[in-house]
């Protein structure tokens, strides 16, 4: 009879237990309000996503079964049931149960968590490089294969509309202070390495679709890439406190399909062919 009690309460707790984790986890993604990371648009990045589910089942299925122990234990060995707390100092086959169990585990997360980090640092193979400098308080970028460069700021409505007393709602702008004047264009299908520094203090150029964010540190080059799996616009900001205007240098990447980048790239080049001999004229 014992025995069967102990059963019936731990299958109980555990199916509690998982109905709550259910409500917590699942039921939210049924109505479009999912609470979790979001898939992005690069192998990177969905790399990561499926490195942080496979932790989080993990880590799932851990606590459900150290919380139906735990509760089991609390409702079939209280004091009030007469229960005598055993007396024993240790358990040294327990010891070593409880501590091999989790390296095992840790050694099958580790394998994943490896193969994506060595992934996102092998820029090999790249079809195209791009500069990526931050300013106080802006971008700039240089695609160093193109001969094409330019400086990527706050839109002028954002900016407009920021500045006290302007008597603009920040709610009537459209992607409000997440919009530039000159957004990055990439192409899609193209492995792209970036070389991305500072001129003047530390920036983080981030846009959470790609997957990953760097440091843009003064005097020295940190190395990224990207291979982006869908044309769309993708934002984010500069991930450093920089200083006043930190949150006023937000990143915009448009990605194109193959043959509207090259196209874009040959609109660049024909404007900067244009601007050069203006200037050779005056």
């Amino acid at each position: 009879m014992k025995k069967e009690n102990t059963i019936i309460v731990a299958l109980a707790v555990l199916a509690a237990i998982i109905a709550a984790t259910w409500l917590i986890l699942v039921a939210p993604s049924l109505t479009g309000n999912e609470v979790n990371m979001t898939r992005g648009v690069t192998q990177q990045s969905a790399d990561h996503f499926d490195l942080h589910m496979i932790v989080l089942w993990i880590c799932v299925v851990i606590g459900i079964a150290v919380f139906t122990l735990m509760f089991t234990s609390i409702v079939l060995h209280r004091k009030s049931r007469g229960h005598k707390a055993a007396k024993f100092s240790h358990s040294t086959k327990a010891e070593i149960i409880w501590t091999i169990i989790p390296v095992l585990i840790l050694v099958v997360m580790a394998v994943p968590a490896t193969t994506a980090l060595v992934r996102m640092e092998d820029s090999s193979g790249a079809e195209m490089t791009i500069k990526i400098t931050g300013f106080q308080w802006r971008w700039k970028y240089e695609y160093l294969d193109q001969d094409i460069s330019f400086i990527s700021s706050l839109a002028m409505s954002s900016n407009t509309a920021r500045q006290l007393d302007s008597g603009i709602s920040p709610e009537s702008v459209e992607n409000y202070l997440l919009d530039v004047d000159h957004p990055l264009v990439l192409p899609v299908g193209r492995k792209i390495k970036f070389l991305i520094t500072a001129d003047d203090v530390i920036h983080s150029w981030w846009v959470p679709a790609l997957g990953w964010k760097r440091d843009a540190i003064p005097g020295f080059i940190n190395e990224a890439w990207t291979n982006i799996d869908k044309p769309g616009t993708y934002r984010g900001p500069c991930a450093e406190l920089c200083g006043k205007d930190h949150g006023f240098m937000p990143i915009v990447v448009i990605a194109l399909p193959e043959d509207e980048f090259e196209s874009w790239v040959s609109e660049q080049l024909a404007e900067k062919s244009q601007n050069d001999q203006q200037v050779t004229v005056r």
